[in-house]
């Protein structure tokens, strides 16, 4: 209990003063069986940010070990402060007791308060390319057996179940329920006699209430923006087979069906990965992404989301312009709800808008195109899409959907020139002001009035 107070208290609560308030970081917690992998590395990274080549250099030693068998539990969320803001006074750790116990009882460990979120979102991806491994995807819980060849290397995925939640108390009990996961696991894993080393992080860093931090940062901060509000997904990549040809990427997917049932798609489709693409499709003309849900909200089964994209040649600009010209709905076995769409930008950039969807007031609009599509009402924030010409797996210079004289523009416009008007007359009077030309000289001889006038 005190080695863990010890570590919590000092590297963690140094530390969360010099990086909380920054959303780029994510905490990242290793532990193993051994005690050799980093006996004589010492703590060096209290203050500090691990960027993507350190954490390599941090993992190595587990590639070398002779317990090959590596456990990635990855949370959706996840910063600093999920382990201290809900932590008693007395030094429980909170939601995460078995968590706790775990690493007192690891015969090693290693705790990196903050690393790029973007190099820990790449982690699995590392992990795989770096050995031949038996690979276990682990998405259902609980999880009561598994068949593993003990003679070969294991790497166990372990991709817990969605914390993203606002609330303080219903994120503390989805992070409790996600620490009795990776208790269960372990003991499994103990059971079945395998050697491991474990690893905890996160795919980003979560938005969480921060009142009694913020309360040490007033005066000349009050006008800033919070950093909270700057927190960005991961666009998603769509590949085909070998190179990215689909990207796309919005900060709020919202859908309601039958105008009263609420779907957020968001943290399935960029945090938890919870989203099956591979129905996508792409090549120089034509792009198909979709987007499968499996059982995105009650009564629900099913939930497909398709946008169908074209890249043609136009004369009259002389060059060639890809376009989305449909967005699809298909809900279980039911017709397909299908909306015309009007985006369009040059073939060798993206598509963005700032709002999309079935309101006439966003800058582009989904347009019903049958029946079916009226149940629906489609909301999407800070939307961008790429379907060609994908250059580096990212987005290129972005189109935008609003017009350069947007009523804003015009607003603007309209002031300055009635300003303009008046001080165009304002310096026309002046211009015409003259002199008196009689007035009283002092010197010259006094004007007499005569009494009887």
């Amino acid at each position: 209990m005190r080695m863990w107070k010890a570590i919590f208290i000092c590297v963690f609560g140094t530390t969360l003063w010099k990086v909380s308030c920054a959303v780029e970081q994510i905490p990242l917690l290793i532990w193993s069986l051994e005690s050799s992998v980093w006996q004589h590395q010492a703590y060096t990274y209290e203050g500090h940010i691990t960027t993507e080549d350190e954490l390599k250099d941090v993992l190595q030693p587990l590639f070398k070990q002779n317990n090959r068998n590596i456990v990635l539990f990855l949370q959706d969320q996840l910063i600093l402060e999920d382990f201290i803001s809900y932590a008693t006074h007395e030094g429980n750790a909170g939601p995460f007791q078995n968590l706790q116990k775990e690493i007192e009882s690891s015969a090693s460990h290693l705790i990196l308060p903050a690393v790029n979120w973007r190099a820990a979102a790449k982690l699995p991806q590392y992990l795989q390319e770096e050995a031949e491994w038996q690979i276990f995807n682990v998405e259902q819980f609980p999880v009561k057996t598994f068949e593993a060849n003990l003679t070969k290397p294991s790497l166990f995925i372990i991709k817990l179940p969605a914390t993203g939640s606002i609330a303080p108390v219903l994120n503390a009990d989805a992070l409790a329920k996600n620490d009795h996961i990776m208790k269960d696991f372990i003991s499994l894993l103990q059971a079945s006699g395998i050697q491991y080393t474990a690893m905890f992080t996160a795919s980003q860093p979560s938005v969480m209430l921060r009142s009694s931090l913020m309360t040490y940062h007033t005066g000349r901060q009050l006008m800033a923006v919070s950093s909270s509000d700057s927190v960005s997904f991961p666009p998603l990549n769509i590949t085909n087979g070998t190179n990215t040809c689909i990207i796309f990427y919005a900060t709020n997917l919202t859908l309601t069906a039958n105008r009263s049932i609420q779907i957020d798609l968001t943290n399935f489709t960029f945090v938890a990965n919870m989203v099956n693409y591979s129905a996508s499709m792409c090549n120089e003309s034509n792009a198909v992404l979709s987007l499968n849900y499996a059982n995105p909200t009650s009564g629900i089964n099913n939930l497909e989301l398709r946008f169908l994209m074209s890249n043609n040649f136009y004369s009259g600009s002389a060059r060639n312009w890809f376009t989305v010209d449909s967005f699809q709905i298909l809900q279980d076995s039911l017709n397909a709800a299908v909306f015309n769409v009007s985006m369009s930008a040059p073939a060798e950039y993206s598509y963005s808008c700032q709002m999309v969807g079935t309101n006439i007031n966003y800058g582009s609009q989904f347009v019903p195109a049958n029946a079916q599509a009226n149940a629906w009402i489609i909301s999407f924030t800070d939307f961008q899409i790429q379907g060609f010409n994908i250059e580096g797996g990212l987005f290129s210079y972005a189109s935008d959907c609003s017009s350069f004289f947007s009523p804003y523009i015009w607003m603007a416009v309209v002031t300055s020139f009635v300003l303009l008007c008046i001080l165009a007359y304002g310096m026309l009077m002046i211009m015409q002001l003259t002199t008196n030309e009689r007035f009283d000289d002092p010197k010259g001889p006094a004007l007499s009035v005569p009494q009887n006038e």
